[in-house]
């Protein structure tokens, strides 16, 4: 899926939750976290996969259950002991969500893709360049100059927020 889409899936459910349960649209926080969490896997594996040649391919690692259910535990434990599990809520929806939608057609026919359980399952094959890769790789280049602003400022605010969290313990 192209990232506008992998937005679209996790927003619009996010938006009609929203609207029913508080009778209002989600606030900046929240569309946020959902636009980073629907696009967290491919900001790691992209660049990982076809910049940097890390990864078998760009579906694997975040792509895979073995790291992102203890990812999703993780953030949503930090959302409890913040008192903010709607923030971690809307990431870990949008990020479990992205891998789903990434193999909905394997899934709905009932396979298992075994991408989903890498590092203990060999991945499907992928081309060594993306079919997004655009002329001259242009695209790989400029993903992951994208991908390397938007998590290390993702990153500051994680460890901005953690001090702050830490700071207000200590009182």
């Amino acid at each position: 899926m192209l990232p506008h889409e992998h937005f679209l899936v996790a927003a619009l459910p996010v938006v009609g939750y929203f609207l029913l349960r508080y009778q209002r649209l989600p606030s900046k926080s929240i569309v946020f976290v959902v636009s980073v969490g629907s696009q967290f896997p491919d900001l790691v594996d992209k660049p990982l996969a076809h910049t940097v040649a890390l990864l078998p391919s760009g579906r694997v690692f975040m792509h895979s259950l073995p790291f992102a259910i203890p990812i999703s535990i993780l953030v949503l434990w930090y959302g409890i002991v913040t008192d903010r599990p709607v923030l971690s809520d809307g990431f870990v929806f949008a990020y479990v969500i992205h891998i789903f939608a990434d193999w909905q057609h394997m899934l709905r026919a009932g396979e298992l893709p075994p991408n989903l359980f890498w590092p203990f399952m060999k991945p499907l094959p992928s081309p060594v360049e993306p079919f997004w890769a655009g002329p001259g790789g242009i695209n790989v280049s400029l993903w992951t100059m994208f991908s390397i602003v938007v998590l290390s400022g993702t990153l500051l605010l994680v460890a901005m927020d953690i001090s702050y969290q830490l700071s207000e313990t200590k009182r």
